[in-house]
């Protein structure tokens, strides 16, 4: 009984993001996009602690591998298109309110992008392509900030649907970027992860501080993005 309840700990956990990412999703078409970004990172906590309590107890399986993209496309695929859809819905015309359904192509492309990451085996130490996870961060963060600030209807649509093809792209593409995985604690050996990780803190905190803003998670986003390409032309 003891072995049955300690295999299945690290689904649970999965289970606990798959819900997080249906409540994310919930909260999104309500409009509340705050709520809804909170669910997608208890999400990434449940998706950090799943695949850690497997590793502790030996207990990793084929179906705990399954369950885990079904539920990381629910948590950073559904939600992330759902904040989106909603979104947009509140600033198309309706003429153009078709439009506000393509946010649903962040959802398809996640579920590509995570079949991918299944079959990859280069993708064991570091990532190809956006990892799921911060897209949905970047999405979120994104509209909460920003909704406020583009005041042209029409700009901002078109600002929305160039990004989301942008991002679609990034979740598949054959770009290396780096994991925060450590294999030890050398400065040497892992710079670019203490890079990140420090100057990520002072972003967002900048904004947190003087504008009360989420503006610095999407933008360590961009910088994550910006500083996988650089250091991969370097090698």
């Amino acid at each position: 009984m003891a072995n049955i309840i300690v295999r299945n700990i690290p689904n649970s956990i999965t289970c606990c993001n798959l819900i997080s990412g249906a409540l994310a999703t919930m909260t999104a078409f309500a409009g509340d996009y705050t709520t809804a970004l909170t669910f997608i990172i208890v999400g990434a906590v449940f998706d950090f602690f799943d695949g850690f309590s497997a590793r502790l107890l030996h207990v990793s399986s084929p179906i705990g591998k399954e369950l885990d993209s079904l539920a990381d496309n629910i948590t950073f695929g559904l939600a992330p298109s759902a904040i989106v859809f909603a979104y947009m819905s509140e600033i198309c015309s309706p003429d153009i309110h078709i439009l506000a359904y393509v946010a649903f192509l962040i959802a398809a492309f996640s579920a590509i992008r995570l079949a991918k990451f299944n079959l990859d085996e280069r993708q064991t130490t570091s990532f190809i392509g956006l990892p799921t996870p911060a897209n949905a961060l970047f999405w979120g963060a994104f509209i909460i900030s920003m909704k406020d600030l583009l005041a042209n209807v029409s700009l901002n649509v078109n600002i929305i649907l160039l990004l989301i093809f942008l991002s679609c792209w990034m979740l598949i593409a054959e770009v290396p970027m780096f994991a925060l995985k450590f294999k030890n604690f050398s400065f040497k050996q892992n710079k670019v992860r203490f890079l990140f990780i420090i100057s990520s803190i002072i972003l967002i905190t900048l904004f947190l501080v003087a504008e009360k803003s989420l503006a610095g998670v999407w933008l360590t986003i961009v910088w994550y993005i910006i500083l996988s390409l650089v250091t991969n032309n370097k090698k």
